[in-house]
């Protein structure tokens, strides 16, 4: 991951973000794995994608709420395979041997793909931790979308104006909005 991808800091926010290196601004989430990953996705999925319409590629982020209703649709088929073909194990846990080591874990979440990476000491204590989530992945991505969006807002009553930037962050994390107070808007005309 930190071959390809670098974490850093911008003056105007107290968020990481992250860039490609050598290549700037990227996003991670359901439209980047639908592209990816739809000649993968089960039958019936593939078959509701063309009944709507949605054809991959697809660059535009409004239509990431799409790709989450497919994804929803895979993830209830998945869990009533799982349910049908569940066997009890032998042992309900393992035993654990604490050891010093390090573990590195790329793998998709729901707002997109998420880093992890942990080392421990002999007595199994982390020591140190590294996690990249897909916020600080889209934050790039995110102020890029408003920055174009940003002269279209001006002629706009500060409610709406708000209204249509908060849009744009929720097309690539819609968590973002009900966990923080993510948006303060200022108009300054001249």
């Amino acid at each position: 991951f930190n071959g390809f991808f670098e974490e850093f800091q911008v003056p105007h926010s107290n968020a990481l973000q992250s860039r490609r290196r050598g290549a700037g601004a990227y996003f991670v989430g359901p439209l980047a794995r639908w592209n990816r990953n739809a000649a993968l996705a089960t039958p019936l999925a593939r078959a509701a994608a063309k009944e709507i319409g949605f054809t991959t590629p697809c660059r535009n982020p409004a239509k990431s709420i799409i790709v989450r209703a497919l994804e929803m649709l895979l993830a209830f088929e998945e869990s009533l395979r799982i349910i049908e073909s569940y066997e009890v194990p032998a042992l309900p846990a393992v035993e654990v041997q604490p050891s010093a080591g390090f573990g590195l874990a790329i793998t998709e979440a729901p707002r997109g793909l998420l880093m992890q990476s942990y080392e421990t000491d002999a007595e199994g204590l982390i020591r140190k931790v590294a996690i990249v989530p897909p916020t600080s992945q889209n934050q790039g991505q995110m102020e890029h979308d408003l920055l174009q969006l940003a002269s279209h807002l001006v002629g706009l009553a500060e409610a709406e104006a708000a209204l249509r930037a908060e849009k744009v962050i929720r097309h690539y994390d819609p968590c973002i909005s009900c966990a923080t107070h993510f948006l303060k808007l200022k108009v300054e005309h001249q």
